[in-house]
Formats: C-alpha cells, sequence, structure tokens
C-alpha cells in the first residue's frame, strides 16, 4: 500500500495576500454592501471560513482593501514642478475614454454612501491622496486646499468618466488640462497668492 502523500504546507501570506487581492476586486466592482464574503472567498479560491480567519470580518477586510487601492498615486504623484500643471494633465489623461479606470475613484463611489463603508473611505483618502497632495502644498490650510483640490479631481472624473457629460467628455485633452490648472492654481499656492489669470498665464497649465 502507497504511503499518503505528504500534506501540502500552507502558505499564510500567500493566502491573505489572495484574500485582499480579491476584496480589492469584489468591493471595486459592487460596493461594500453588495460586495459578499462568499464570493470574496470564491475568487480567492479560500473559504469564507478562511476571510474572518485572516482578517476577523467583513469590515476590518474593506478596510485593508482600501489601504491596498488607494495607496498607489493615480492624479496626484510625487509633486513635480509645477504641481496644478501635472495634476491637470494627469487628471485629463486618466480620464479620456479610452483610458483605464481609475479603480480607486469606483472603490470610492460605489461604497461611499454606504453607513458602514463611509467612515473607512474617508479614513483612506485622508491618509493617503488627502495626506498626499496636502504634504505637496506650501502655506496654511494646507489640508483644506488639499481637500479642495481633490473635490475638483473627484468632479472631473465622475462627470467626465462615469456620467459623461457632453462637454467634458468630447473636450480634448490638452485643453481640458490648461483649465484644470487654472482651477487648481489657487489651491497649490500660499494663502493671498494672486490668481493665476490675473498672472497673465492663460494657455497651457499652470501651477
Amino acid at each position: 500500500m502507497n504511503a499518503a502523500p505528504p500534506a501540502r504546507r500552507r502558505d499564510g501570506a500567500a493566502t491573505r495576500e489572495a484574500i485582499l487581492a480579491a476584496a480589492v476586486v469584489e468591493f471595486t466592482e459592487h460596493g461594500y454592501a453588495r460586495a459578499g464574503v462568499r464570493q470574496i472567498a470564491e475568487r480567492a479560491g479560500v473559504t469564507a471560513m478562511m476571510i474572518n480567519r485572516y482578517f476577523g470580518s467583513k469590515e476590518r477586510l474593506f478596510a485593508q482593501a482600501v489601504d491596498r487601492a488607494f495607496t498607489p498615486p493615480t492624479v496626484v504623484g510625487d509633486g513635480p514642478p509645477r504641481l496644478a500643471g501635472s495634476i491637470a494633465r494627469t487628471l485629463a489623461e486618466r480620464t479620456s475614454a479610452d483610458a483605464e479606470q481609475l479603480d480607486p475613484f469606483l472603490l470610492l463611489l460605489r461604497s461611499a454612501a454606504d453607513p458602514e463603508a463611509t467612515d473607512i473611505v474617508r479614513q483612506g483618502v485622508e491618509a493617503h491622496v488627502g495626506a498626499r497632495l496636502a504634504g505637496l502644498l506650501d502655506g496654511p490650510d494646507a489640508d483644506v486646499r488639499a481637500q479642495l483640490g481633490l473635490a475638483l479631481v473627484a468632479g472631473t472624473w465622475l462627470l467626465r468618466r462615469v456620467v459623461g457629460t457632453t462637454a467634458l467628455a468630447e473636450a480634448d485633452d490638452e485643453r481640458l488640462a490648461g483649465i484644470l490648472a487654472d482651477m487648481l492654481g489657487p489651491v497649490t499656492r500660499e494663502s493671498g497668492a494672486a490668481p493665476v489669470a490675473a498672472e497673465g498665464v492663460t494657455d497651457g497649465p499652470a501651477g
């Protein structure tokens, strides 16, 4: 009689990573309320009990997924010179019709209205892109200015890519980037600085 093959050693780190990667996809596609633990487990190739073992609850798994999704820079990068222009160009390019979807924005959009998810999404925004942008700004009220800038970014993405309002959807990327840079200029400058238009910068990215 042949001996039974030795049990395969479970790789805990790989299992946890598979669950987290599957959770990011499920929460992005369906939002917090509609993404089920069983569906996440099935996508990851594990049982629902394994999710509870590694993460404790769906809420804790969602918090980890938000952290994972929001950590990589998407529109706000590391802050090269002319920050407003850089953000504006990236936003115009990333919201064009042929660009890949911005998954962190989809995750935010599909989950933020859920009471159980709102605080987690807020913390994710503030801890990652909010803190990143605020850290690049000089002068007072950096947190407020940063979040005003993010409101412009999120609103542009929503109307241009998700809703598809005609003027924004059909706008030339370069021209749109110039307008966005003018709007972001006051956000990236110290309080009381002259508006972009007052400096005579009317064409191309500003900031």
